[in-house]
């Protein structure tokens, strides 16, 4: 009986790490980041404040490969700020290890006169 409860226990225990393995993974893969906007992060595109492109390529190659088997590891360039204005776009480009290019377009999801939420495909 004691090696029936302990076979249970384990297998109890192994469920409870594969679930906490799956929720950290989703944690910490997500590509929604939400960044202040200050006299370090922003400078003008089009005359609307933007989030300054080595602010967005810094948080992009952050979050695009954040563990071993989410994503690939990128080098990434945006062409300029991306506008905090609700819906607003820019394209950035990543290179892969191999010199493979990959189109990464970047998204306005919310934009107030303190911080702008944004996400971006991977």
């Amino acid at each position: 009986m004691q090696s029936k409860k302990f076979v249970v226990g384990a297998i109890g225990g192994a469920a409870a790490v594969v679930a906490l393995g799956g929720l950290g993974t989703h944690l910490l893969s997500g590509t929604e980041s939400t960044t202040g906007l200050d006299a370090t992060s922003t400078v003008l595109v089009d005359g609307h404040r933007a989030l300054a492109p080595n602010i967005v390529r810094g948080r992009i190659e952050s979050k695009y490969h954040p563990l071993p088997w989410v994503g690939k590891k990128v080098s990434v360039s945006c062409p300029t700020g991306l506008k905090a204005v609700a819906g607003a776009s820019v394209t950035c480009v990543g290179e892969e290890d191999g010199g493979t290019s990959v189109a990464i377009p970047v998204h306005v999801v919310d934009a107030t006169a303190d911080s702008v939420t944004w996400t971006f495909e991977r």
